[in-house]
């Protein structure tokens, strides 16, 4: 499972866009530059209530949108059946290493899987 700052920096990777300007200044400040609470509300002139409320609405339209959209968890699982395909290929090639054919189609095979895991 991973920690909230990680999920709520993923969902903002796909989703900021969906923000309002206000809303995804704050997560940026807030998780990308590691700014405080106070130093937000300073660079943005705005009380240090009013960045800690624009952040809390910000996280729960995030979960809001993942919940409808599932986005994230799409990529996640993706990326989890990729590895396991790439494993498997792994398996089969030292099982019949003997086969250069097989071989080379499944390094082949790979290769394309490597490429959408970048």
């Amino acid at each position: 499972m991973i920690d909230d700052i990680t999920k709520i920096s993923l969902l903002y990777d796909f989703y900021g866009a969906m923000l309002t300007k206000r809303q995804s200044e704050v997560i940026g400040l807030y998780y990308e530059e590691n700014c405080s609470l106070s130093e937000i509300a300073e660079e943005l002139g705005i009380s240090r209530q009013g960045v800690y409320d624009a952040l809390k609405n910000a996280q729960k339209s995030l979960r809001e949108y993942e919940e409808k959209l599932g986005l994230v968890e799409k990529f996640t699982e993706t990326g989890r059946a990729i590895a396991k395909i790439d494993k498997s290929i792994d398996s089969i090639i030292d099982e019949y290493a003997e086969n250069r054919e097989l071989k080379k189609k499944l390094t082949g095979i790979k290769k394309i899987i490597d490429k959408l895991d970048e």
